[in-house]
């Protein structure tokens, strides 16, 4: 009996001191992480006010690669919502919602899960740092209420452990992600790039000559396009092809003193698309003008002219350095700018870390539709449409 009591009156002292030790514990937590990266504020705010590229940073895939990511609600901004779930005992499952989002510096997001406490929230605060604002300050928090529960203010003791090297450890990822980003501001104050998009692109086909490295002057440039848009309109006569689309450059490669690009332009035969008429007697008229005048009076008849795809050609008669190249259908990245053919090259590395930050990977080269023909692009007016495929996820 003695025995019994002694052990009675030891677990009530057990009991006292977890009550007791429990009580003085703190009711709630906040943990405090941050990491530098010298990205652009937008490329940052839009990568983290989206759950597109979540499982690309955050180490809960590490722990648990099988685990099933879920995303609803809104792309982006408030109301978006990620659904997880994971067997793996040390990973919760829940779901993260954006519950505020504060333009390229803030972003608070609601966790429920069932590990221990209540009211669980992170918040993403950017701001400038360094000589100029040059880089961006990442301070992310977290925070969770326990209140009277003593289990789970005792869970506290761990959670610098359990949540706070996570958050370590996501952080550093999520800047070695955001390295690979292209870092051009496509939000940036006064630019001319605008309707940052994602299209579906239709099979076409196209007649495409390769122009090959051409030294960086405007005069040597315009003349490749010229001279190769010449070669293409007598090839459409020769086959009784009509344009389907505005004339288009692919870049390969554009150096310090040599821009090597191939000129396309989307055809189908004479007769099958809107405006059949209209279009294939300017495009026939133009074919006999001096210099490739015929470019900028095909490419401005067809600019609007949706695409119809009639299948692949047959046997075609390809003229000179000509050749017929058949698209399959894909999915691109694409904007509309405004300004001089010099400046596309930032613009489309503007395309690529937009895309990026939407969870997307450009793919092959990019391309553009020059809308205001060959030689009112060179201009302040220039008008081009930008383009440049995904990768298939």
């Amino acid at each position: 009996m003695t025995r019994l009591l002694e052990v009675l009156i030891s677990l009530l002292i057990v009991a006292v001191l977890f009550v007791v030790v429990g009580v003085l514990l703190p009711s709630e937590r906040t943990l405090v992480e941050q990491v530098e990266t010298n990205r652009r504020q937008t490329i940052v705010f839009d990568t983290l006010n989206s759950f597109r590229r979540f499982h690309e940073w955050h180490p809960m895939v590490l722990y648990d690669p099988a685990i099933e990511l879920n995303r609803s609600g809104p792309e982006e901004g408030v109301g978006a919502t990620l659904q997880f779930e994971s067997d793996v005992r040390s990973v919760p499952s829940g779901s993260w919602t954006i519950v505020e989002s504060e333009p390229r510096s803030r972003i608070a997001i609601a966790i429920e899960d069932d590990s221990q406490g209540t009211n669980k929230r992170t918040e993403f605060r950017i701001r400038p740092t360094g000589r100029g604002g040059r880089n961006m300050e990442i301070t992310q928090t977290y925070n969770v209420e326990y209140g009277w529960n003593l289990f789970g203010r005792y869970s506290g003791l761990y959670v610098s452990r359990s949540v706070g090297d996570a958050m370590a450890l996501g952080l550093n990822r999520l800047s070695n992600m955001l390295a690979s980003v292209p870092n051009v501001d496509y939000a940036v104050e006064g630019s001319t790039l605008e309707n940052l998009r994602i299209v579906e692109r239709p099979a076409e086909n196209l007649l495409v000559v390769r122009a090959g490295g051409i030294e960086r002057r405007t005069n040597e440039i315009q003349a490749s396009m010229h001279s190769n848009m010449e070669w293409i309109n007598r090839t459409l006569e020769a086959n009784d092809l009509e344009a389907a689309g505005p004339m288009r450059i692919i870049t390969t490669e554009l150096g310090r003193e040599v821009y090597n690009f191939d000129v396309a332009l989307p055809v189908r035969t004479a007769g099958t698309g809107p405006d059949a008429e209209e279009n294939g007697d300017e495009a026939e008229s133009g074919g006999n003008g001096e210099n490739g005048d015929s470019a900028d009076s095909a490419d401005q008849a067809v600019a609007d002219a949706p695409v119809v795809d009639e299948g692949e050609l047959g046997e075609l008669e390809l003229l000179g350095p000509v050749e017929y190249v058949r698209t399959e259908p894909t999915m691109a990245a694409a904007g509309d700018y405004t300004g001089f053919m010099a400046e596309l090259e930032n613009v489309r590395n503007a395309i690529r870390a937009w895309a990026m930050t939407q969870g997307y990977e450009v793919t092959g080269r990019p391309y553009e539709f020059y809308k205001s023909g060959i030689d009112d692009s060179f201009t302040a007016d220039g008008q081009y449409e930008v383009y440049w495929t995904l990768r298939q996820q």
